[in-house]
C-alpha cells in the first residue's frame, strides 16, 4: 500500500506565507506525478498545482507566481510553497499521487487533507 501524509497548514494572515509537506510512503517503484488540490466549503475540488517527472510543473491561474511546487526524489516528498496569501486561498488541500508498484501498475492515491486558513 501507499500512504500519503501530509503536514504545514494552519492560520495565517494576508500576505504571509506557508508551506505544505506531502511525503509518501510504502512500497513505491515509481512516483508519475505529485499534485496540491484543494476545496473550500461549498465548492468543487479544484487543483491548485502538479509537478511531473522530469520536473514540468502547471499551476491553476489564480496561485501562479505566488505558489510553487518543489519535489524532492530522494525523500518521496512534494511541497506547496505558498506566498502571497489571500482569504481566497482558505481551503483544505489535499496531495494526491500517481504511484507505480511493481506487479500493481499505477494507482492513483490521496492524502487526508489539511487545513489552510488565511485572514484578512
Amino acid at each position: 500500500q501507499v500512504q500519503l501524509v501530509e503536514s504545514g497548514g494552519g492560520l495565517v494572515q494576508a500576505g504571509g506565507s506557508l508551506r505544505l509537506s506531502c511525503a509518501a510512503s510504502g512500497t513505491i517503484f515509481r512516483i508519475n506525478s505529485m499534485a496540491w488540490y484543494r476545496q473550500a466549503p461549498g465548492k468543487e475540488r479544484e487543483l491548485v498545482a502538479v509537478i511531473i517527472n522530469g520536473g514540468s510543473t502547471d499551476y491553476e491561474d489564480s496561485v501562479k507566481g505566488r505558489f510553487t511546487i518543489p519535489r524532492d526524489n530522494a525523500k518521496n516528498t512534494v511541497y506547496l510553497q505558498m506566498n502571497s496569501l489571500k482569504p481566497e486561498d482558505t481551503a483544505v488541500y489535499y496531495c494526491n499521487a500517481d504511484v507505480e508498484r511493481k506487479m500493481y501498475g499505477v494507482n492513483n492515491y490521496w492524502g487526508q487533507g489539511t487545513q489552510v486558513t488565511v485572514s484578512s
